[in-house]
């Protein structure tokens, strides 16, 4: 039995009570079940009951605490769940933030912990209020006026994370840089207009405004950014372009229960949280009459958006999207848009404000599948037998917007085995205001006086592995021509090269083109039909390095994106490649500091950390908005099945011609 307002739970079921006293029925399907709303309600309510925490404590985050690895992997419908809850808490008033674990099964608060000398990352609640206190300062609204603006209301405030620069002003306070913009109605395009040379810088937690920043004062460029036709003259939209349906008559192939996903003979369950997004467990594929392990767990640990202008306005932009902002608080709500096409089922996405009240972003999560041309076909030209089949894939995906920039993250599952992380970039561009005349050495001039900083993105996944069972390797592959001599006597030939990462320093690595480098998962306790450690390698897509160095405040607190992999132990506690509090961070932590344990990863319970970097030399085709840019990688089976799984794929049923112009029909 469990107190208090909380009633029984078995198998999953839990009753509870409202403050009006009705019982509502919740059913929790699996120990990864995300929190539902009233859980979370539940968890916020007993902290602030037995901590007697004052109105001016803020929520940064609620979150399922993970059951241990060992729980989820034995458990039986039917089985108990203990459901616990992770918060993290900021109290403005003392500038504490302190980490509490909370039993909503036992209704009591098992872990409360101060942390000092960190800041939690941003709430959305403190972009809208840095806004309005930024534009109600009157040194702002003076230096406003010197660049000729007149109405405060206009101008678009962006919260930056400061980072850490050794500033004595800034230390041991919550700060943000606010850069600004200004718009010339409503709905103009306002990164058209940058205030460049202005920064207010804000102290979150007193909500003030402790310095401004005024550089230069520079003009504002001559023409708008506006990109819709209600907006720009200069944009008609084609009429060229006929309708192309995607059709379902008979529904998707996907079952969906709670949060447990089986498609075709994949099988997984997903999340979403503030600071991750989207987020798979337990994936599988059906085999041999079973469901064979693939990942325990796989998500966005960190994304870092560095910027390569050396001027006073820009040369401090540096942003972990994830660890600073949250991409999952971030995530848009798809209800309006068109970003998925054919039988699409939405999920929410649960959450809490700051002030711990149930934040909830409907249709945060799309599901979908996708028709992806071939999957494989053979013509024999002697018999003129052709056998093809079509490639169809699973799509689970979320969008996020980080002020300027948009960002989606598609999970893709393929009937071969073969899964896929692709993020697509697009949105606004981040700008700055040039002089007349003026050329910036670090940037593009994407219009008339209005420059648009080179940058990179970076992305760090987390992989935790569970091929054919927890105790993993990771094998690195290299591609090597033969030696010349009589053995090669046309000397073409080549061959590969297999290294067994043995500990963590030596498994931090970067991708080779000249020798094809990759990097194979195995398990090394479970042989395929040919004897051989059942796989999956990774295949990476684009690429780069960063060119900051060692020294700089970037590198000390993303080391991590100076290599494209890493390979760890398995820690529960070790979720995020910056570390649990990356704002404001001196750096030090996250992935480098967890590889210096130098623990053995040889046949053990591992994690792979992949990094891929986009590399943005901006152009003009990128103003007003940003066509998609596409970056992904792709965890491919290599020996995991005896044969092509996807041999036994039904024979596509032929079509007549659909077209209603009988020309289009012939051939």
């Amino acid at each position: 039995m469990v107190h208090g307002t909380l009633g029984e739970l078995q198998g999953g079921e839990i009753v509870m009570k409202t403050q009006e006293s009705i019982e509502k029925v919740v059913q929790i399907q699996h120990p990864l079940e995300p929190l539902t709303a009233e859980e979370i309600s539940k968890a916020v309510s007993i902290l602030k009951e037995q901590k007697n925490l004052s109105n001016s404590v803020r929520f940064a985050q609620v979150v399922l605490q993970e059951p241990l690895k060992e729980t989820v992997l034995s458990y039986q419908e039917g089985d108990f769940i203990a459901r616990e809850a992770f918060v993290i808490l900021l109290d403005n008033k003392t500038e504490q933030t302190y980490e509490a674990a909370v039993s909503i099964t036992e209704e009591k608060i098992i872990l409360w912990d101060h942390i000092p000398g960190v800041q939690p990352g941003f709430m959305l609640d403190e972009f809208e209020e840095c806004e309005q206190v930024v534009k109600n300062n009157p040194e702002y609204q003076e230096a406003l006026l010197k660049r000729g603006v007149t109405d405060p209301d206009l101008v678009m405030i962006d919260p930056w994370s400061a980072g850490y620069f050794d500033i004595e002003e800034d230390e041991g306070k919550r700060v943000a840089r606010a850069l600004a913009w200004v718009r010339k109605s409503s709905n103009d395009n306002g990164y058209a207009y940058p205030l460049t040379g202005l920064i207010a810088v804000v102290d979150l937690n007193k909500m003030e405004v402790m310095r401004i920043e005024d550089y230069a004062v520079k003009p504002l460029p001559p023409l708008d950014g506006n990109y819709t036709p209600e907006t720009s003259d200069s944009i008609e939209l084609r009429k060229d372009l006929k309708p192309l349906e995607i059709v379902q008559s008979e529904g998707p192939s996907f079952e969906v229960d709670g949060h447990h996903i089986r498609w075709q003979k994949w099988d997984f369950r997903f999340s979403f949280t503030p600071r991750e997004g989207l987020v798979l467990h337990t994936v599988g594929y059906k085999d041999k009459g079973k469901i064979r392990p693939i990942l325990y767990r796989a998500s966005l640990a960190e994304m870092v958006v560095p910027y390569g202008e050396a001027s006073d306005m820009h040369n401090r932009q540096n942003a972990f999207d994830a660890g600073e902002y949250g991409m999952g608080q971030l995530a848009n709500s798809l209800t309006l848009g068109c970003d998925c096409l054919g039988e699409i089922r939405y999920f929410d996405a649960t959450m809490t404000d700051s002030k711990g009240n149930i934040k909830t972003i409907p249709n945060a999560i799309c599901l979908h599948e996708e028709d992806y041309g071939i999957a494989w076909k053979h013509t024999d030209w002697r018999t003129e037998e052709v056998e093809v089949r079509r490639s169809r894939r699973l799509v689970i995906s979320f969008f996020a917007t980080v002020a300027n920039y948009d960002y989606g993250f598609f999970w893709s599952f393929y009937q071969d085995g073969t899964m896929e992380m692709e993020v697509k970039l697009t949105g606004m561009l981040n700008t700055g205001a040039l002089d007349e005349g003026e050329k910036s050495k670090y940037g593009t001039m994407v219009a008339p006086q209005l420059n648009a900083p080179f940058h990179q993105h970076f992305f760090n996944f987390r992989l935790d592995t569970n091929l054919d069972g927890i105790n993993n390797s990771v094998v690195e592959i290299n591609t090597v021509p033969e030696t010349k001599g009589p053995h090669n006597p046309y000397n073409n030939a080549f061959h590969i090269e297999t290294k067994t990462l043995k500990k963590e320093l030596e498994a931090q690595r970067s991708m080779d083109l000249a020798s094809q480098r990759t990097w194979k998962i195995v398990n090394p306790n479970s042989l395929n039909a040919v004897g051989q450690p059942v796989g999956y390698k990774i295949m990476p897509g684009e690429n780069c390095f960063p060119f900051a160095y060692d020294d700089s405040s970037l590198i000390k607190r993303a080391e991590f994106i100076k290599n494209h992999l890493h390979v760890t132990k398995f820690d529960r506690e070790e979720l995020y490649a910056s570390g649990k509090y990356p704002n404001q961070h001196k750096g030090g932590d996250g992935l480098t500091k967890y590889a210096q344990a130098n623990r053995n990863i040889e046949n053990e319970d591992i994690v792979v950390w992949y990094t891929m970097g986009h590399h943005h030399i901006t152009r003009t085709e990128d103003w007003p908005v940003m066509p998609t840019a596409y970056i992904n990688f792709q965890l491919k089976p290599v020996g995991f099945f005896d044969r092509n799984p996807a041999l036994d794929l039904p024979r596509p049923t032929p079509k007549t011609c659909h077209s209603k112009i009988e020309s289009l029909c012939k051939h």
